[in-house]
């Protein structure tokens, strides 16, 4: 089985924010059963000169639910996040799934206006 992420990202100049949203898609010929323990499907990290200067799940609780997504082949699953108040900047934005059996990651960079 094979995964393939792909990872966009948006301004929201209403919201003064980055919204982010990381496809995944079944790339094999054959179903996977996406199988999580919480309720933070993917990570979403934000870098500068590889330095971590945001990071989705820091200082948020999840719902502690076991869950699970099937993907047949050639399905996609999309997951969602947003950075609220960015500031100005290059960055690297990185996605990553947090299936407990499949992995999944995604990049792609990030330019916020001054």
């Amino acid at each position: 089985m094979s995964l393939e992420g792909t990872l966009e990202t948006a301004g929201d100049d209403a919201r003064d924010a980055v919204l982010f949203v990381f496809t995944i898609t079944n790339a094999g010929g054959e179903a996977v059963e996406l199988e999580f323990t919480d309720a933070c499907t993917a990570e979403f990290v934000l870098a500068a000169d590889e330095e971590e200067v945001w990071r989705f799940s820091e200082g948020r609780v999840f719902a502690q639910v076991l869950s699970s997504e099937p993907l047949a082949p050639g399905e996609s699953a999309t997951y969602e996040a947003e950075w609220s108040d960015p500031q100005p900047g290059t960055y690297t934005a990185t996605a990553e799934l947090r299936a407990t059996d499949e992995t999944c990651e995604a990049r792609t960079d990030v330019s916020v206006p001054s």
